[in-house]
């Protein structure tokens, strides 16, 4: 099927699925259909395991969005079907570079899409294929139009047998969701990659290409390297110290001095900014220091030695953080918000590990980010997986912590485990309940591809 063809073809597709429909099962089955149609006609560019788990995640993904409908699993649905269609295209590309491509191909299609040699098959066209367009087609079109108006004035009867039917169609709303569709289809099949993501693609490499002019290459013009390498020595040792007084104080004042219950909330999340303002900073000296020439130096290995101390040393904050909120979590229970600090401050003790990997196997820095985006993504699709809404009820009913009626209603997919707790215990969520039950109640009345299933195995009227 040639590239006009497969944009025609899920316009239709996208057409038929959103028109007179809401969002819902549509987005899945349009988004199984994108991930079918790249696995079988670009099934030869299919070269390494990585295509195979794109296909995997973006299947599960689309799953995941037809039982939640939530903004989570959307992310994780586009996300993953964008970089399937990236990697397959352009598989030499990093895969950082697919966000910013997102965001030039949805802009440049709306200029791109009257380029039709881009898109569209080059056709000649003969005289004969003219003269039977005219004598078949227009001559005959011009004749039957002409000849109605006059037949209609003669007669009522002739007239209503055109014009007396109604068709339940919203044109406007046909017209918009069409060209919508269109605009989708065109952006992903028409994809289009800019030559400098080609020249700079060299610079994201893992690995240095040209070792012997880094070796001997200076940060600044007005030191040498024996001077950068003892400042770099005197930083790094000054910083530890610090830091390592910091922890001191930081542990003695978490576990060792007494804090009310009511100024725990506010001092969490002071000491959790002080850990990733500490985080960004550190993965910053790194990446300074460990640019370019040091990482070859023989003579920068007391260097190497602090910087791996000062990475140590900041996953111990880490951890001192991860009990902290640990802690706060024992106190008032779950919450989103601690949910998401626990996945920040792992992907931080991530981010160490992978700038030590970086320092020993002598990488670059763009070795960093091409590592974390993987990870950035595998938290994405792990937030669109799992029901944390129903995860945190059920710990905190189990716990008898964070169990506020309203605070409980504001949780999304707990719908049984928080209907049972607040009936058995006679307690009222108010406006926030009502509004919960008001969307399940939506949902449920949806047509069938306008609907998140898992709103469909919930009984329609609260116990």
């Amino acid at each position: 099927m040639k590239k006009h063809q497969i944009i025609l073809a899920c316009s239709l597709v996208f057409t038929l699925l959103f028109y007179n429909e809401s969002v819902g099962i549509n987005i899945s089955i349009f988004g199984v259909t994108l991930t079918l149609l790249i696995s079988y006609f670009f099934q030869e560019k299919f070269v390494d395991r990585s295509h195979l788990v794109l296909v995997m995640t973006s299947i599960l993904s689309c799953f995941a969005f037809a039982w939640y409908g939530d903004a989570a699993s959307f992310f994780a649905l586009a996300l993953s079907i964008l970089i399937l269609q990236f990697k397959t295209q352009d598989r030499e590309l990093k895969t950082i570079q697919v966000f910013p491509l997102i965001i030039l191909n949805g802009i440049t299609s709306l200029g791109r899409v009257f380029i039709f040699s881009q898109w569209l098959p080059e056709r000649k066209i003969h005289n004969d294929f003219a003269k039977k367009l005219v004598a078949f087609v227009i001559i005959p079109i011009v004749f039957l139009g002409l000849f109605f108006i006059v037949y209609s004035f003669g007669s009522d009867h002739f007239s209503s047998l055109f014009t007396d039917y109604e068709f339940d169609i919203d044109l406007p709303q046909l017209i918009l969701i069409s060209i919508l569709g269109f605009y989708i289809s065109f952006s992903f099949w028409n994809y289009w990659a800019p030559d400098v993501c080609y020249e700079y693609n060299s610079k994201l490499n893992n690995n240095f290409a040209n070792v012997s002019e880094i070796k001997n290459q200076s940060t600044f013009s007005f030191l040498d390297l024996d001077f950068e390498r003892k400042s770099g020595v005197i930083t790094l040792f000054l910083l530890n110290i610090m830091l390592l007084v910091f922890i001191a104080t930081y542990n003695y004042e978490q576990f060792f001095e007494v804090v009310e219950k009511t100024n725990l909330s506010a001092d969490t999340h002071e000491r959790v900014n002080a850990v990733i303002f500490s985080i960004l900073m550190a993965v910053g000296v790194i990446m300074f220091y460990f640019k370019g020439g040091f990482n070859f130096d023989e003579k920068a290995s007391t260097l190497k030695k602090l910087a791996k101390v000062w990475l140590g040393l900041n996953v111990v904050l880490i951890v001192s953080a991860i009990i902290k909120n640990s802690e706060y979590v024992s106190f008032f229970g779950l919450t989103y918000k601690r949910l998401g600090v626990y996945a920040f401050l792992i992907l931080a003790i991530i981010g160490l590990v992978v700038s030590f990997q970086k320092i020993t196997k002598q990488k670059t820095n763009a070795y960093l980010f091409n590592q974390m985006i993987w990870y950035f993504y595998g938290t994405i699709l792990l937030c669109s997986y799992i029901n944390w809404g129903g995860l945190i009820t059920n710990y905190n009913i189990s716990v008898n912590k964070g169990v506020e009626p309203v605070f409980l209603s504001g949780l999304n997919f707990n719908d049984d485990a928080r209907r049972e707790y607040l009936s058995k215990n006679n307690l009222d969520g108010k406006n926030t309940e009502m509004i919960r039950e008001e969307l399940i109640s939506n949902y449920q009345n949806q047509g069938f591809l306008s609907k998140a299933l898992y709103y469909e195995f919930l009984s329609k009227e609260k116990k």
